[in-house]
């Protein structure tokens, strides 16, 4: 599976995501802090910012130094110690982050340790972090979320990510079950077929498309051709009958009001109002499904 294919697929995945902060401090650490080949069920986010610490993820040691954010990701062996009489003064976090069944980090590999090159940002943002976690009102819920979302962003923005191997197949599964539906978005699609497409039984396949995809196979349908619609309304001049048959739908005014369902606009109201006229290309252009 190329690296596009493997970005389609983890895309869809994110489309569930469910991010939950457990704990988030500043902690000048023991003399004794230390722990051997434990496997903790949530990911630990290290921000040192002073001290010696050795960290052991499997077969491999580490040895983060301040400036650095280090990351150990939920359900690998891990074992720590501090270092010449220097024991850590770090911010840290324990959170899970669940795309499909799956943590994101089971989904994926990653470096585990950077350099940061704005540490007064990464501070701020855990102090953000920290002050949010401590209040007790949804308000707070909702911006330590968002506060935590940042960071793993911030991390994942200066790391090369790849699929783990070992779930190469099934993210190429994933991505046959995606590519099966953005190819007939201009067809009826029926959960028999989806299912036909990756040689599953129809009963199975709802209930494992579900736990993956964090939806039913035709919501997931029906919101790739609402994105599809929105797509060829915004970047082609194409007739709302056009935009409507390579959508997957043979009635205009069912189109509209599926369409309105799902955005609360008309397809023309959604066109005046995002698309570009400047950028819309000869109205008798076709965009073709792959097949």
């Amino acid at each position: 599976m190329n690296r596009t294919s493997e970005q389609n697929a983890l895309s869809d995945l994110l489309q569930s995501l469910q991010l939950n902060l457990l704990m988030a401090h500043k902690t000048q650490v023991s003399f004794n802090w230390g722990e051997t080949e434990s496997v903790p069920e949530y990911n630990k986010l290290y921000f040192i910012c002073e001290g010696d610490g050795w960290i052991r993820i499997g077969n491999d040691d580490y040895y983060p130094k301040p400036g650095q954010l280090f990351l150990t990701p939920a359900h690998t062996t891990v074992s720590f110690s501090t270092l010449n009489n220097r024991p850590y003064l770090k911010y840290w976090c324990h959170f899970n982050i669940m795309a499909g069944p799956l943590d994101l980090f089971q989904w994926i590999g990653v470096p585990l340790c950077i350099n940061l090159e704005d540490v007064s940002s990464m501070t701020g943002l855990f102090q953000e972090l920290i002050a949010w976690h401590a209040q007790d009102s949804i308000v707070a819920r909702l911006r330590e979320k968002a506060v935590l979302l940042e960071i793993v962003s911030c991390f994942l923005e200066s790391v090369p990510i790849q699929v783990l191997q070992h779930r190469t197949e099934e993210m190429n599964r994933l991505r046959v079950i995606q590519q099966y539906v953005d190819s007939r978005l201009h067809t009826s699609i029926s959960i028999d077929q989806m299912a036909e497409s990756v040689h599953l039984h129809p009963n199975y396949f709802s209930s494992y498309f579900k736990k993956h995809f964090g939806l039913p196979p035709l919501k997931y349908v029906s919101r790739k051709r609402t994105d599809r619609a929105k797509q060829l309304l915004t970047t082609t001049s194409l007739s709302i009958k056009e935009v409507a048959d390579q959508s997957g739908f043979k009635e205009t005014n069912h189109f509209t009001k599926f369409f309105r369902k799902e955005t609360s606009l008309t397809p023309t109201d959604y066109r005046a109002a995002y698309s570009d006229q400047r950028l819309l290309p000869p109205a008798n252009i076709i965009i073709k499904a792959h097949s």
